[in-house]
């Protein structure tokens, strides 16, 4: 069987081409300086303070490039440590950043594993690994023992539900293709893949695109030798095991079970997350943000008015006018969509969401007081922060 080392040597995952480094920046979840002051510290991280971050598993560098390429726009110091098994992955993640002229990263050959000897950080990133290890609860221990005092932990695993249909066809190819060389892996199953019957569930499922992007990207999801997927129980349980706590998934929305059906009277919050997820049937990642377990911090909430709101994704202007008439605002994430309509009256506010103003200057530039600011500004930080439209940081602060 092929492993997972010499696996992202032959294929390395995602694919990138530093050459496209000129013309965009790949963004998302986890890891955009955004969302680390969102969750992880309260939307008040003091950012004229180095952010030292590893970024574990770093692949061909997304997350690695993100999180410097926005900290350096916005002229905040880092200090990140990036550490692969892959030689290849490495390679494409040096050219990329060197591509941006990108400092302060200090690239590392090895393992996850060997996190607590690469030093202390702040933040840690591992997004897409963890699942792929033999003991992914020994990948979350060994993160955890790299966590500086009052640091925080963003990362991605698999989830079952919207990834129906990949796992048969794992195992078929794992049993078909054991001692076959990457190359020869790759060229039967595409063979094979092409001429899966309609009704197979693999076939049925609108969740799934990787295997048409790259052949990277139909290796890694469907001829992976090490692949464990984790709904919502199962990934509550690791992180208790491993020290950890979850501070929050990154677009909660998608877990509130209030948006899709009555709730119980009593029912924990976990099992309201694990019911949510059922009944979505389409979520094939979860992306998080943890703390150590015992720690008592919370996300960023509106109830602080020195917090800077952000938005991400829309326009202020364009967001506000559509407000002021009434519009409501189509969302679509992770296979799941919906529409939702803000109050008229917070348009001005949300024209004025800069990233620099504080929810305190808002208020004083449209002349509201704090009673009917707070009326407005509560259905516009439960929606827009919820679909992960919205975040606290002072990232931009002066």
């Amino acid at each position: 069987m092929v492993g997972v080392k010499e696996q992202y040597e032959v294929y390395p995952y995602p694919e990138r081409d530093p050459a496209d480094e000129a013309k965009r920046l790949i963004a998302g979840s986890p890891s955009h300086p955004l969302e680390i002051d969102h969750f992880c510290f309260g939307g008040q991280r003091d950012w004229s303070r180095p952010l030292c971050a590893l970024v574990a598993g770093g692949g061909t560098g997304d997350g690695l490039i993100q999180l410097a390429q926005v900290l350096t726009s916005a002229g905040r110091p880092y200090d990140i440590t990036y550490v692969d098994l892959s030689k290849s992955a490495r390679k494409v993640a040096e050219a990329r950043a060197k591509a941006r002229g990108l400092t302060g990263i200090t690239f590392v050959t090895g393992s996850l594993l060997d996190a607590p000897e690469l030093g202390r950080f702040d933040y840690i990133d591992c997004c897409g690994v963890l699942h792929h290890l033999p003991d992914p609860d020994a990948g979350f221990a060994a993160l955890r023992g790299a966590l500086a005092e009052g640091g925080a932990l963003g990362f991605m695993v698999y989830a079952p539900y919207g990834r129906s249909g990949v796992y048969p066809l794992q195992e078929a190819f794992g049993a078909l293709f054991d001692g076959v060389p990457p190359q020869d892996r790759l060229a039967q199953a595409k063979e094979l893949v092409a001429a899966l019957p309609e009704g197979h569930p693999f076939r049925t499922n609108p969740n799934l695109g990787d295997h048409r992007e790259s052949d990277a990207g139909f290796y890694d999801l469907l001829l992976h030798s090490q692949d464990k997927a984790y709904d919502v129980a199962d990934l509550l349980a690791t992180l208790g095991r491993s020290g950890w706590r979850l501070q929050s998934f990154a677009t909660p929305a998608l877990y509130d079970l209030k948006r899709i059906a009555p709730v119980p009277d009593g029912m924990a919050d976990a099992t309201q997350m694990a019911v949510a997820e059922k009944l979505r049937g389409c979520l094939r990642l979860h992306v998080a943000y943890a703390v150590p377990e015992g720690d008592t911090r919370t996300p960023a909430h509106g109830r602080n008015r020195t917090l800077r709101p952000h938005l991400r994704g829309v326009h202020a202007r364009a967001l506000a006018q559509a407000v002021a008439q009434g519009k409501p605002l189509p969302i679509a994430h992770s296979g799941v969509k919906t529409r939702v309509t803000l109050p008229r009256d917070a348009a001005p506010l949300i024209a004025g969401i800069d990233g620099r103003r504080s929810l305190n200057d808002l208020a004083r530039a449209t002349g509201m007081d704090p009673l009917r600011f707070g009326v407005l500004w509560g259905p516009v930080e439960r929606e827009l922060v919820d679909w992960g439209l919205m975040l606290y940081s002072n990232l931009l602060q002066v």
